[in-house]
């Protein structure tokens, strides 16, 4: 492979391996903006990818497998809210628990509905929206790919022009304030986390039907907690986020593309995690979070 062709396929891997962690980046930035930590990305996403390949394997229709794996993800991030907004459990526990929850859960489905714990059979996956190849470079346009160019471009305006960007950040700045001023914090809570159920779970779906077309056993490989990375290397900002992605994604990219070339394979596995602890050591003490992420709040009837 000459320089040329190595660029580029570092390129296009950049941008694929990016979708997935900029999809649960955004939706870990909802639930941080309501004052929520989201460390059940990882489990939010596992449980869309089994659900985007069982709905498709149940239906033949991809998009009847994305349907599912908004409603798996929107399903782990409502548990979430119940234990941490309804019962006040601390927000790491009930993330982490979840994460576990979702593992034990998809292996447990897949050994019942298809006999293996390891991967699920292959199903129908996306296609590219152009009438090019899947793996040339305009072939990277998929349903899930445009999705995520929209989201974060609506993300952005909502936060900079809506109300109701306005009074998610306000829940997740000062929850009393936003209580005295009239607006259902609990409620908002909630809808914080139906968005991020909802994009993790279309980034998990990226990762079963989009990147590949079948489901395996601890798929998201840590993806959930690198997009809280990226979320506090972003600032809980679209376009940081943005930013936090593409560096994640080229990380990734490079461990794939230097495979081949005499590299030590434990050498190649580490670079994803080196940046993660760089990026950490580098850019923690210009980060502000919400005032309020991981705390609880009391709703007076």
């Amino acid at each position: 492979m000459n320089v040329f062709d190595l660029v580029i396929s570092l390129l296009s891997t950049t941008l694929r391996m990016s979708v997935p962690l900029l999809l649960a980046a955004l939706g870990g930035m909802y639930s941080a903006k309501v004052g929520i930590m989201a460390l059940g990305l990882e489990g939010m996403m596992l449980s869309g990818a089994f659900g985007a390949v069982l709905g498709t394997y149940l239906s033949g229709n991809p998009y009847i497998g994305l349907l599912m794996a908004i409603a798996f993800g929107v399903i782990i991030a409502l548990l979430h809210g119940l234990l941490t907004v309804r019962f006040h459990v601390n927000h790491i526990i009930s993330g982490i628990g979840l994460n576990f929850l979702a593992l034990g859960m998809t292996t447990l489905l897949m050994q019942v509905i298809w006999g293996s714990r390891g991967n699920s059979p292959q199903t129908a996956s996306f296609g590219p929206i152009l009438p090019v190849a899947k793996g040339s470079f305009f072939g990277l346009l998929t349903p899930i790919t445009l999705f995520a160019i929209i989201a974060i471009v609506g993300s952005r305006y909502i936060f900079r022009r809506t109300v109701f960007g306005f009074r998610l950040s306000a829940v997740g700045e000062n929850p009393y304030a936003a209580a005295t001023a009239g607006i259902s914090v609990n409620r908002y809570k909630y809808i914080g986390l139906v968005l991020c159920g909802l994009l993790a779970g279309i980034a998990g779906a990226f990762l079963s039907t989009d990147h590949l077309n079948l489901f395996v056993r601890e798929m998201t490989a840590g993806r959930g907690y690198i997009a809280v990375v990226i979320n506090i290397l972003g600032n809980y900002n679209p376009i940081g986020i943005l930013m936090g992605s593409l560096i994640f994604g080229f990380a990734e990219a490079l461990q794939i593309n230097l495979q081949g070339y005499g590299v030590p394979s434990q050498i190649i596995q580490m670079i994803p995690y080196l940046i993660t602890i760089a990026v950490l050591v580098i850019a923690v003490r210009n980060i502000r979070a919400p005032k309020s992420i991981g705390q609880h709040f009391t709703e007076s009837r």
